[in-house]
């Protein structure tokens, strides 16, 4: 009988392991098939000349897509839509998380109509980008939107996006809108992860609000503050659905990487050169590059805060 019990019992663990075995490989062929594969692909055919008009021909011109970018005819152009991407990425990831942080630290408190709160600040989560282009695009009609009356109240008039001092930083307000209800929801379940008896020792020891922020929520906040981050800096530095949207294709003042690589790849001629999938490609590949560098220096570095914490 006992003999039985074990037989059986032998069975569902490893019936339970080649369930989990199976759909970990499941995982892994998903991942090969829609990441591996496209990103092979697009590292050869940066490599090639391919371009998208019908029955031409495809040369393998090995690095010359590559020296282009590099090459002083786009230098200047290339240097201007990099330092727009890091202004646009480090600004977008500095503002989106200390207002997500505030925002939570309040909504994570017992107050009257907090759900309600919740769920707006989540709203523009679940908005379209053409939705959200469309919405700000009316408010900042330089003609009859609402800013305009406000600045003309002032007795001054604006152009907005179509104003090259001006665009990047409404793109980067707007942003931020569409994009910290996320952060939101990941600093409030963080939070919520926090024993209350450390504010409550905290509080009979003496300390102010801002003292248990600095010394409790945010040491303990860490892993979700590293989370946030690194999905701001990611998804910051590829980019450019808002920025095509609000500005256009090819407004010098908001044209980050990203978008380099749509309008170059599928918009038309960019930056002098014809339009080339190829060329696309390869600097699709450079944005990997810095996105892979930037992205695993940020981790490295938050991981050593968490720990010093």
């Amino acid at each position: 009988m006992s003999g039985s019990k074990v037989a059986s019992r032998s069975y569902i663990v490893f019936g339970r392991r080649s369930t989990a075995q199976l759909t970990f490989a499941l995982g892994i062929a998903l991942v090969v098939v829609f990441s591996l594969v496209p990103a092979v692909g697009i590292l050869v055919i940066s490599f090639t000349d391919i371009r998208s008009l019908p029955y031409l021909a495809t040369h393998w011109v090995g690095l010359e897509n590559y020296q282009t970018f590099f090459s002083s005819a786009q230098l200047a152009y290339n240097l201007s839509a990099l330092r727009n991407t890091f202004v646009f990425a480090i600004a977008v990831t500095i503002f989106q998380n200390l207002i997500a942080l505030l925002i939570a630290v309040l909504l994570n408190q017992r107050l009257r109509g907090r759900n309600l709160a919740r769920a707006v600040v989540f709203l523009p989560t679940i908005l379209g980008v053409t939705v959200i282009g469309l919405i700000f695009s009316l408010i900042f009609n330089p003609s009859a939107g609402p800013a305009a009356r406000v600045w003309a109240a002032f007795g001054a008039s604006s152009a907005f996006f179509g104003d090259p001092k001006l665009a990047m930083t409404l793109v980067i307000f707007v942003q931020v809108w569409s994009g910290i209800g996320v952060a939101v929801v990941i600093y409030l379940a963080g939070l919520q992860a926090i024993p209350s008896e450390l504010y409550e020792v905290a509080s009979i020891d003496g300390a102010t609000a801002w003292q248990r922020l600095r010394f409790v929520t945010i040491p303990l906040l860490a892993p979700s503050v590293t989370a946030n981050t690194l999905l701001c800096i990611i998804g910051s530095l590829q980019s450019y659905q808002l920025i095509y949207v609000l500005t256009g294709p090819i407004n010098p003042a908001t044209q980050v990487l990203s978008l380099a690589i749509f309008t170059q790849g599928f918009g038309g001629p960019q930056g002098g050169t014809v339009q080339s999938q190829g060329y696309a490609a390869a600097i699709s590949i450079v944005q990997f590059v810095i996105v892979a560098v930037v992205s695993l220096a940020a981790l490295a570095y938050l991981r050593r805060r968490e720990t010093s914490l």
